[in-house]
């Protein structure tokens, strides 16, 4: 048994750890334990009632009140894992400068992120993505939807997708998968010379071994653009964008 001056001793230093961690216990009650609730009293996912509430609210066609519907249900009902505003102006700047033709996405999830790519793209560019959940992909705007794995799918690209290269690809699926998911677009030739890469979260959860080998790899130039997590401005956390070099 601790006796109760040796707990309250410890009282100041628990007190200080919530305050200064209370925004990312406050993502964890939202993200995880509202929605592990709710997934059992509604008997369907967080993605679908997401999905639901756009059908519900969103304009049909009009991409720009899809995202917003998107933010608001984020903001005010359930935390999902979008990009979110603040960094969705950081892709839209991207894409208006670079203009690309073949752009690959890696993690569909609710389609927030193919919604955004679409609507930035030049007329006649073309839009891939993989999404290795089939749930998720079920409620995901339809582009050229590839569901599966991306180790498995991205060797493949090329001879079953007619992928020669992409000029921009957008990662935004499983953060351990970042490094080795570039190493597989370098393997098969699939990076278009100067092609950019774009990472979310590199910076919350992180991405640290692929933000490394970017930077010290000599094939790319990178920067990271500072921003907030989706949905919680309080959080930091950010985009890395790289530009493809050549093989060295």
């Amino acid at each position: 048994m601790v006796s109760p001056a040796i707990a309250l001793a410890f009282l100041p230093f628990i007190v200080t750890l919530l305050i200064r961690y209370r925004h990312y216990l406050l993502l964890l009650y939202r993200a995880v334990l509202v929605a592990w609730l709710r997934d059992r009293l509604t008997g369907t996912s967080r993605e679908q009632r997401a999905f639901q509430y756009v059908l519900a609210h969103a304009i049909p066609g009009d991409p720009h009140h899809i995202l917003q519907t998107f933010d608001q249900w984020c903001y005010h009902c359930e935390h999902l894992s979008c990009v979110g505003p603040d960094k969705g102006r950081i892709v839209e700047r991207v894409l208006l400068e670079r203009a690309p033709l073949r752009v690959l996405e890696l993690g569909t999830y609710c389609g927030y992120g193919t919604v955004l790519l679409a609507q930035g793209l030049p007329p006649g560019a073309r839009l891939y993505t993989i999404e290795g959940d089939p749930r998720h992909a079920a409620v995901a705007e339809k582009v050229e939807l590839i569901v599966g794995p991306s180790e498995e799918v991205i060797p493949h690209l090329r001879e079953k997708h007619g992928l020669m290269n992409a000029n921009l690809v957008f990662m935004d699926h499983w953060k351990r998968c970042y490094l080795r998911d570039l190493r597989l677009l370098e393997s098969h030739q699939l990076l278009a010379e100067g092609a950019t890469i774009l990472a979310d979260n590199v910076l919350f959860p992180g991405a640290p071994h692929f933000l490394q080998y970017a930077k010290t790899c000599g094939k790319y130039h990178c920067k990271v653009h500072r921003a907030s997590l989706e949905y919680f401005r309080a959080i930091p956390d950010g985009i890395a964008e790289l530009r493809y070099t050549g093989a060295r």
